[in-house]
């Protein structure tokens, strides 16, 4: 961030899920009015690849699940196992969705998870979830949920909800469902279902299977737009950091019991001028 004020050079976090084509259908919605004002939204990445990924024989990169550790005493923790559940990625993607959806950023963060290590695979050390309270600038509560080791419905990882004074949507439960929209003002005794997707109704044909959802070309397209064109990027390195801020908050929170911590705003003010690095947030009561 610093970096970039005093040296001009573009940044660009390669976080992909923000251009999927529902985000920016549930923005609209939500620039609109139609939900009034969202007074809370939830994410959640309960992802589920296996138990592979946590052990590794380093002398031949081979990859080996917890069942087959006996047989290979070689097998040893990976990098993943060293780094906090809420921080390995997850809260990051979905974060990231609902703070574009709300043209919003997280000031506030509490944190807890569960006891290390693993209930579901006592052989990681990691615990099972860990979920992170979240309050915004606009006042908004946020609810964000982790974890990587208890199986789940295959390709069933992500799942968001906003509910407004006016109105409320949800993303699908399971591959045989559909996202839902709710609104208190149009006669709509239930919930409709909406097909929103991933994959966008304006994407270009250089897009297509691009990987995430089509979502790879977006990262790949604007960062190079900005380096060649001089294109602002509208996830610029201070909204990175609004996405990746609340997770470090959220990990420095479960390490110390749970407490109320503060999160900075990293763009420039009268107590930060450009190019300085940031105060330690401190501070009394919200740290």
């Amino acid at each position: 961030m610093a970096d970039v004020e005093r040296t001009g050079l573009v940044y660009s976090l390669a976080e992909q899920t923000r251009f999927w084509g529902f985000v920016d259908g549930w923005r609209r919605l939500v620039d609109e009015g139609r939900l009034g004002k969202v007074t809370y939204a939830e994410g959640q990445y309960l992802g589920w690849y296996g138990t592979q990924q946590f052990f590794q024989d380093f002398r031949t990169g081979r990859q080996y699940p917890v069942e087959e550790l006996p047989a290979h005493p070689e097998a040893e923790p990976t990098m993943v196992q060293s780094i906090p559940v809420i921080l390995r990625g997850g809260i990051a993607h979905d974060i990231s969705i609902l703070l574009k959806v709300l043209d919003d950023r997280v000031t506030e963060v509490t944190a807890m998870g569960t006891k290390e290590p693993s209930y579901a695979w006592p052989q990681v050390v990691n615990s099972d979830v860990q979920a992170a309270l979240m309050r915004t600038e606009k006042d908004t509560v946020i609810r964000m949920l982790i974890g990587f080791t208890q199986p789940r419905p295959k390709f069933d990882h992500h799942w968001w909800q906003m509910i407004g004074t006016r109105g409320s949507l949800e993303w699908r439960r399971s591959h045989r469902d559909m996202p839902k929209l709710w609104l208190a003002d149009a006669q709509m005794h239930d919930w409709s279902e909406v097909d929103w997707r991933y994959e966008r109704t304006d994407a270009p044909p250089e897009a297509r299977d691009s990987g995430h959802g089509d979502a790879d070309y977006y990262v790949h397209a604007l960062f190079r737009d900005a380096v060649l064109k001089g294109k602002p990027l509208e996830f610029d390195v201070y909204r990175a950091m609004d996405t990746m801020a609340p997770a470090i908050r959220a990990a420095d929170s479960i390490r110390e019991g749970g407490g109320l911590l503060r999160v900075p705003d990293f763009r420039p003010n009268a107590d930060r001028p450009a190019g300085q690095m940031p105060a330690d947030p401190g501070g009394t009561g919200v740290r």
